[in-house]
């Protein structure tokens, strides 16, 4: 983990709402893995105070991330209104990463499918490539627009959803996992979205006993678990022991058995 001031490369709107930063910052981007996350502060001044945290959404080998972000208040604006070549303060990479095994599909939802572009594109960089499938939602195809162009253009089994119907199949993400992960095969899922959708998806994977891992999202203001703002309830059966689990220090990659999810 390191702190420094990175430059704007590219700052872009994906839709009405949905920003795309392209940040240069080598030392960085060579140290991250997928899944994990940077804290970005959002002005010079200490208004608004905390930094706000976002998943890598992809990496270019050239010294350039990039992370995806949705317009939704103070800090947020703050960030779409900078401008190319401007310079920004991050902390990062912070937190755990996603794990790979043999048979892998990657399930995301609305903002939470940004970190997974980045995982797909760490698996297709091995040496020996796993089976590997995608499921994506969101609300509807303007928004699921936003992250197909960059995820088709991988030629992997691409499933969508919407949920007006506007897109892909008119639904939700756990009404496609029976067609894509029909068969005998040892599923790993990995997925990043809502927190009733990832609850859906653990359920799913615990019935048919494949492992699955979730990506959460909370706020992570100083993301060294020092304000202890990112609790979330362990499940009693956790493999740290503890009641509580903070999202930046044990996290933001859980085993679904390790989240009390009701």
């Amino acid at each position: 983990m390191e702190q420094q001031n990175a430059t704007i490369s590219k700052i872009e709107r994906l839709c009405t709402d949905i920003v795309r930063l392209t940040l240069y910052a080598p030392s960085i981007a060579a140290k991250a893995k997928p899944g994990q996350f940077i804290n970005l502060k959002t002005g010079p001044g200490f208004d608004p105070l905390l930094r706000r945290p976002f998943s890598i959404h992809n990496i270019d080998g050239e010294g350039h991330l990039q992370v995806i972000f949705k317009i939704l208040g103070k800090g947020t604006s703050a960030l779409a209104d900078l401008r190319q070549s401007q310079t920004i303060n991050i902390v990062g990479p912070l937190g755990n990463h996603f794990q790979a095994s043999p048979s892998m599909c990657l399930i995301g939802g609305g903002l939470g499918i940004a970190p997974l572009l980045f995982l797909a594109r760490s698996i297709l960089g091995q040496q020996d490539v796993p089976t590997l499938k995608i499921i994506l939602a969101a609300r509807n195809k303007q928004e699921l627009s936003c992250f197909t162009p960059e995820f088709e253009a991988l030629d992997l089994p691409l499933y969508l959803a919407t949920d007006d119907g506007s897109l892909g199949h008119h639904g939700l993400v756990t009404e496609l996992m029976p067609t894509a992960l029909s068969g005998d095969t040892d599923w790993q899922v990995c997925s990043c979205g809502p927190h009733p959708m990832m609850s859906a998806v653990a359920t799913i994977c615990r019935q048919h006993k494949w492992r699955c891992q979730v990506s959460l999202e909370t706020m992570m203001a100083c993301g060294i678990s020092a304000c202890l703002g990112c609790a979330v309830p362990a499940s009693d059966h956790n493999n740290t022991g503890k009641q509580y689990l903070h999202v930046c220090q044990d996290g933001p990659i859980f085993w679904e058995g390790d989240i009390k999810w009701t």
